[in-house]
C-alpha cells in the first residue's frame, strides 16, 4: 500500500467513526425543550367578568356577550354615568376598547 492509500484508508475509517457517533452526540447536545409550553390562562365567566366592571366602577351592566373575535363585549354605564359599550379581554378581564353607545 502506497502512503496516499495508507493517509485515505485512514481518513475514511476516520469518517465514517465520525459519522456513527455524530447522531449520538447531536442527540446528547441537543437541547432540551420544555416540558410543556405555558397554557394561556382560562376564560373568564360572565360572572367574573361582571363582577371586573362592577370593581372598575361601571354600572347598571345589561349585557355581557361572548365573542369569537373579542373576548366579551359588555354594555354599561362608567363612571361619568356615561352608557358606554365595551370590549374586555376574555382571560384578565381588562377593558380593551370603550366607546359611548347610542
Amino acid at each position: 500500500m502506497t502512503r496516499i492509500q495508507k493517509t485515505l484508508a485512514a481518513l475514511a475509517i476516520g469518517g465514517s467513526a465520525l459519522a456513527a457517533g455524530a447522531p449520538a452526540f447531536a442527540q446528547a447536545a441537543a437541547p432540551q425543550a420544555p416540558a410543556a409550553a405555558a397554557a394561556p390562562a382560562p376564560m373568564l365567566t360572565i360572572r367574573q367578568v361582571y363582577d371586573k366592571m362592577e370593581a372598575a366602577g361601571y354600572r347598571n351592566i345589561s349585557e355581557i356577550e361572548r365573542s369569537s373575535k373579542h373576548g366579551y363585549e359588555v354594555k354599561a354605564y362608567d363612571p361619568q354615568g356615561q352608557r358606554v359599550k365595551l370590549r374586555v379581554d376574555p382571560q384578565s378581564g381588562a377593558v380593551t376598547r370603550s366607546r359611548f353607545d347610542d
